[in-house]
């Protein structure tokens, strides 16, 4: 079964608190650092079991990595210079880790074997295997529409892709394959993913065209290593954040969250639920705009329904927003959300039927789920099916139901936020 955390009923949340490093800059700084040429350095990086997937199969790959204190330092061997692994890359759980790696081997001069554990071997890859399949990669799934990927390098030409899904990991998967590709690469999304590659890759001078939802780039001959600062995550600032608004009478600070529009739907949607959220001291770092969080809890939360194009924008935060969604006044509904099906778990329904244990009005849907709100939550024991957005959701359920509430199987929180449970317990009081 693994480690469990027993929380209790607590009364409020108050504190000031750093987050660890934003998980999906941090991964995309390990790879821009180690195509580059020359040194990077990182600061600020997460020290999440899914980034260290990624560092690992970079190492293997033939990147030199120093660590200096709480800094990373990369001496990056350009597009071209990675050298063919010696054993199979393992990916972890993380499938950002799979998805843009397979986009850097797709145009090497090597072949190489990406899987992973037996969660990520669960996760569909098509939707990067066959636009890659179409820029001329030579790509086997062993595992049927699963992983693991044996990619044989290739020389890639440039497409115009249109995604029927709005994914940041395909982008990036595909933009770091045009980077390496003959003319230019197009990928077009029915709606905007998260931005991070593009920013990046402009931080780091790399040109790039952006066109309503349509990103491109052209091959590359090389770019320089640069200093990398990696703001807060603001996927792991949601629990908090949360905690603070189901909880009255909080006072809560967060500083130094990353703040990107393309991140930031979960902060629309709890500001138009009423909440008293105060963003301060704006800046830019590293081409991401950064910022300070304040939150006062005050108990009135209104329900709402969320939908459409702010999918891509939260669904990360889709599980903590159906715990806040219990405590709001009216029927919260979320609907287009049928990519949580596909994640570590089937979040949908890991989510519903651990919150109907607690004693929530929650019903599931084919592409999300209907929250009846101000139903009075009750402790007992859940499980997190083995997936950290789920367990960490619960936790933060948890600190605001009567009694004591167990959830099981919380080894998995290590993959994206393996400081959560010491922070919890730094900001909640009894």
């Amino acid at each position: 079964m693994g480690h469990a955390i027993i929380v209790n009923q607590a009364e409020r949340t108050r504190g000031i608190i750093k987050l660890p490093g934003d998980k999906s800059i941090s991964h995309r700084a390990l790879i821009f650092a180690s195509l580059a040429i020359g040194q990077s350095i990182i600061r600020g990086i997460s020290q999440c079991e899914d980034c260290f997937s990624t560092l690992k199969c970079l190492k293997d790959l033939g990147v030199r990595v120093k660590r200096e204190k709480e800094n990373l330092v990369i001496f990056g061997r350009g597009l071209s210079g990675l050298k063919k692994a010696k054993r199979e890359l393992d990916c972890g759980n993380s499938g950002t880790t799979m998805r843009l790696l397979s986009g850097v081997l797709a145009g090497q001069n090597f072949s190489g074997v990406l899987t992973g554990d037996k969660y990520l071997k669960k996760r569909p890859m098509s939707r990067i295997v066959d636009p890659l399949r179409k820029m001329g990669a030579k790509i086997n799934l062993t595992g049927g529409n699963y992983p693991p990927l044996k990619i044989r390098g290739s020389q890639l030409k440039g497409i115009d892709y249109k995604s029927s899904i709005a994914s940041a990991q395909v982008k990036s998967c595909l933009l770091l394959a045009g980077l390496q590709a003959e003319g230019r690469t197009t990928v077009t999304e029915p709606s905007r993913s998260r931005d991070h590659t593009e920013r990046m890759l402009k931080y780091l001078g790399v040109p790039i065209k952006i066109q309503g939802k349509s990103v491109s780039v052209k091959k590359e001959k090389a770019f320089l290593g640069k200093e990398f600062v990696i703001p807060g995550d603001i996927s792991s600032a949601a629990f908090f954040v949360a905690a603070a608004l189901i909880l009255k009478n909080s006072c809560l600070k967060i500083l130094g969250v990353g703040i990107n529009p393309t991140r930031t739907g979960f902060l629309d949607i709890l500001i138009k639920m009423g909440t008293d959220i105060k963003i301060k001291n704006i800046r830019e770092i590293c081409g991401e705009p950064v910022a300070d969080l304040e939150i006062n809890g005050k108990g009135r939360l209104k329900a709402i329904k969320i939908g459409g194009k702010i999918i891509p924008r939260i669904i990360d935060e889709i599980p903590i927003l159906a715990v806040i969604g219990c405590f709001a006044q009216g029927k919260t509904i979320i609907k287009d959300a049928g990519e949580l099906r596909v994640k570590e778990t089937d979040r949908i329904h890991a989510i519903v039927s651990q919150l109907k244990r607690l004693g929530a009005r929650i019903k599931e849907r084919k592409d999300g789920m209907e929250i009846f709100g101000r139903s009075e939550l009750k402790g007992t024991s859940v499980k997190s099916f083995a997936d950290h957005r789920i367990a960490m959701a619960l936790a933060i359920a948890g600190v605001a139901a009567s009694g004591k509430t167990k959830i099981n199987d919380t080894d998995c929180i290590r993959i994206s936020f393996p400081e959560f449970e010491e922070l919890l317990k730094r900001v909640i009081k009894l």
